[in-house]
């Protein structure tokens, strides 16, 4: 299922994906919606938050279900704990503050073709999924600067 096709109520998205609605579900559903790149336990307190009461065990194994159903995505970004997104059924990819180490979508830029991801032809795998993650200073922690010439 595409992202345009997608069904914009979340009881619809997880009966189109087959799975029945529970109240654990749908809490983990909508906290992965709001806390984009959220972690686990992220997760679990919003969740929590939600609906009074849910296990960790219950937050894994729904983020676990979703993401096999590809409701939700997984990332797995170096030194960070798994986050998780809604965002799914689209090519982009994530930008990384080595400061304050927050995570922001970046959408590709095709225009220039993807050579540099590309592998060579190679029959021992075929790719279904490639990760790039921009590292660097988000604009919230770069300091201020007086002008280009004091940019790094």
């Amino acid at each position: 299922m595409d992202i345009e096709s997608a069904p914009a109520v979340p009881e619809d998205l997880l009966r189109s994906h087959g799975l029945q609605v529970t109240a654990q579900r749908m809490a983990v559903l909508q906290a992965v919606s709001e806390l984009p790149h959220g972690t686990a336990g992220e997760i679990e307190d919003a969740a929590r938050e939600r609906i009074g009461s849910i296990s960790r065990q219950s937050v894994y194994d729904t983020l676990g279900m979703l993401t096999e159903r590809g409701i939700v995505r997984s990332i797995q970004l170096p030194d960070s704990p798994t986050r998780y997104e809604t965002r799914v059924g689209d090519n982009h990819h994530h930008f990384m503050c080595r400061s304050c180490g927050c995570v922001i979508d970046v959408d590709c830029d095709v225009s220039g073709g993807l050579d540099c991801v590309t592998p060579a032809e190679d029959p021992r795998f075929e790719v279904h999924d490639v990760d790039v993650i921009y590292r660097g200073t988000c604009r919230e922690c770069r300091p201020r600067h007086n002008g280009p010439e004091d940019l790094p």
